[in-house]
């Protein structure tokens, strides 16, 4: 990370919304290292040229984040993945070293489960419903199948169920799944009886005052957690709080993963006073 001009950035479409550029350029100010982080708007049809100018030795990228749609995708053109991203078949991080090889790494889940401590949250025994089955679904899930703080059930529910069933399937080839049942309607995810409940869709981003979920199931003995972290708070969160329920929007996770993958660039940990810095960044930086 310490190579002159070196280029780090996200590639998704859309990525304007993203906050990573603002940890990540902190980081690299405060680290007093020569490289910027960028977005790289990258549609469908422009990924795979993308990546092969990735493997151009004149190609000063060394690093890269990937968001949504592409999370499951840019497997495909990587060299290597972790052993956790192949269990999740999901990568948000991409270390390119000086031969061009690129190796995918999953901080997603990690990033997940340090908030959920952070949150003071045990998932033993815990009910679990989630809302999506996209590639963050699929790192958040592996993570909660994995940890030995098992939870006793999870359900999901998603508008393609398909795409569902083939996330837990896809996933059942690593690990037990014995404990997930994929749902028809959201009726069936029991929010009322569940002590978690995830919603790792984009509901609430693009559209703050829609949610899919009836206020009324929200309850006071559970954690309400949205991924979606501009706005601050979701519609799904504020009813959230209005029942009384312990809410978290997705700032945490961006923050976690996002330590995780500058270290992995980094080959090494970032000092604490570096996290502190950037986490104080990215606070300030969510709009209300």
């Amino acid at each position: 990370m310490t190579k002159a001009k070196t280029t780090y950035g996200i590639i998704g479409y859309p990525v304007a919304h993203s906050l990573s550029p603002l940890m990540h350029n902190a980081a690299f100010k405060e680290l007093r290292v020569k490289a910027v982080y960028k977005l790289f708007p990258v549609q469908a049809e422009e990924l795979e040229p993308f990546f092969k100018e990735l493997r151009k030795k004149d190609s000063n990228i060394f690093g890269l984040n990937v968001t949504v749609p592409y999370k499951e995708s840019v497997i495909a053109h990587l060299d290597s993945i972790s052993p956790f991203a192949k269990k999740a078949m999901s990568v948000n991080t991409i270390v390119i070293d000086e031969d061009r090889k690129l190796r995918g790494y999953n901080t997603d889940g990690p990033g997940f489960l340090a908030h959920l401590v952070e949150l003071e949250f045990n998932t033993r025994g815990k009910r679990i419903a989630i809302l999506g089955a996209g590639g963050t679904t699929r790192a958040i899930l592996a993570s909660l199948c994995l940890i030995p703080e098992k939870p006793e059930s999870i359900r999901i529910y998603n508008r393609t169920e398909e795409k569902a069933q083939k996330l837990v399937n896809d996933l059942s080839a690593h690990m037990d799944v014995g404990h997930i049942k994929i749902v028809p309607t959201i009726d069936d995810l029991n929010i009322e009886l569940c002590d978690l409940l995830i919603n790792t869709t984009s509901v609430g981003l693009n559209a703050p005052n829609e949610t899919m979920i009836d206020g009324d199931l929200l309850h006071q003995d559970m954690l309400v957690y949205d991924v979606v972290y501009e706005p601050r708070e979701t519609m799904l969160l504020k009813l959230a709080r209005e029942k009384g329920a312990k809410t978290a929007n997705g700032l945490g996770l961006l923050f976690y993963q996002g330590i995780l993958s500058l270290q992995h660039w980094a080959g090494q940990e970032l000092p604490s006073e570096i996290k502190n810095i950037i986490r104080d960044v990215l606070e300030n930086g969510v709009q209300e």
